[in-house]
């Protein structure tokens, strides 16, 4: 099964396979199944940083909207993505002195591979040095695995 949940492109059966998989307590198949899904929702090309970032904010609107018991996207983020664009965003959310929900609900969830910050030191030639030394620290300081998420492939799989 979780070689199909590799190779499936399809949300829909993803999200199916997910639902199924935590109704019978396999967390670890329901896992692979979500993390697939954000993975092959982005139309931007895999392995590059609006793909990356798209995978991480749909991650957040999914996580959120499960919480919530219905549909929470994350407008202001998609908002300021139509100002300044993706690199901006994702520069400012590593500079910022502040962590936010998004960044405690993804490290709780145990997908540090998804914050912002691991995005941004995926893509070095991407960001200028500040930022880049900005998401490292946030990251080390918050004790993430900096080459777990360095190793963090495009497929939305470790």
């Amino acid at each position: 099964m979780l070689a199909f949940i590799a190779s499936c492109d399809d949300p829909e059966k993803l999200c199916a396979i997910e639902e199924n998989a935590r109704k019978r307590g396999a967390d670890a198949l329901a896992d692979a199944a979500f993390r697939r899904r954000v993975s092959v929702l982005p139309s931007e090309r895999p392995g590059t940083v609006e793909h990356d970032f798209w995978r991480s904010v749909h991650t957040l609107e999914a996580v959120r909207s499960e919480e919530r018991g219905r549909k929470t996207p994350l407008s202001r983020t998609r908002q300021k993505v139509d100002r300044v664009g993706v690199r901006r965003v994702l520069a400012d959310w590593a500079l910022d002195r502040k962590k936010t929900k998004g960044f405690y609900m993804l490290l709780e969830r145990n997908m540090p591979e998804l914050l912002g910050e691991a995005v941004v030191l995926r893509h070095p030639d991407e960001f200028e040095a500040d930022v880049m030394a900005a998401a490292r620290n946030r990251l080390e300081s918050s004790g993430v695995d900096i080459a777990k998420v360095m190793a963090f492939g495009s497929t939305g799989l470790p």
